[in-house]
């Protein structure tokens, strides 16, 4: 597997206040680009022009577009998990099924406030990540499933920690294939849909073996 330069690594995150609303604004022109003229026409410049902000200050942060590219899909796995820290383990009163419906539709993907993720970004993991970095991203994602299920007092029997891999790679790996092969939107919902059901069956028929 090819190495990512050290171009393709942020310098930075925003601390302050100020830094992380000009970080934001990269972040939206970034797809705005993106969306409009697609990878090849992105360039560092044309983003902080769309932005307003000075080249200089966005090499602050990225020093090049993949650097951008790299620091954009951190930031989409960090608003994945404030997500499901926020709707699905965080609330007191939730029962542990919906728990688990906000959890899956967050990892699927499928929820409207998640930032966007367009299929090709795929293709660019190579070139902006190693391998133990596409660990840590899972090894967290991983970690946001036992977060749940810790929340989750009302489930009498904790699943194994097999189990809650098994259910998160069913999850994970769907949406990344069906990323792969450019799903349409009704489909994914249709799909996540359906892992909101496998995940629910699972966690009740672990709690039935345990009444046997």
């Amino acid at each position: 597997m090819k190495t990512p330069s050290p171009s393709a690594k942020p310098l930075k995150r925003p601390t302050q206040e100020r830094a992380k609303v000009t970080v934001q604004a990269i972040f939206d022109s970034y797809v705005r680009i993106w969306q409009r003229d697609g990878w090849s026409r992105l360039t560092t410049r044309a983003v902080a022009l769309e932005a307003g902000v000075a080249i200089g200050t966005l090499y602050d942060y990225f020093p090049s577009k993949h650097a951008l590219h790299s620091g954009y899909v951190r930031y989409c796995v960090e608003q994945m998990l404030e997500t499901i820290d926020a709707q699905a383990v965080a609330p007191m009163a939730l029962a542990w099924p919906e728990r688990i419906r906000q959890l899956v539709r967050t990892l699927a993907g499928v929820e409207p406030q998640l930032p966007w993720f367009h299929p090709d970004m795929l293709e660019l993991e190579t070139l902006v990540a190693e391998p133990k970095h596409q660990r840590r991203v899972y090894e967290d994602l991983l970690g946001a499933w036992h977060r749940v299920i810790d929340a989750a007092t009302d489930l009498p029997l904790r699943p194994s920690a097999a189990t809650l891999e098994a259910l998160h790679l069913s999850v994970w790996g769907g949406r990344r294939y069906a990323m792969l092969v450019q799903l349409e939107a009704d489909r994914m919902t249709e799909w996540a849909e359906c892992m909101e059901q496998l995940c629910l069956r699972t966690l009740e028929s672990n709690q039935g073996r345990s009444s046997n």
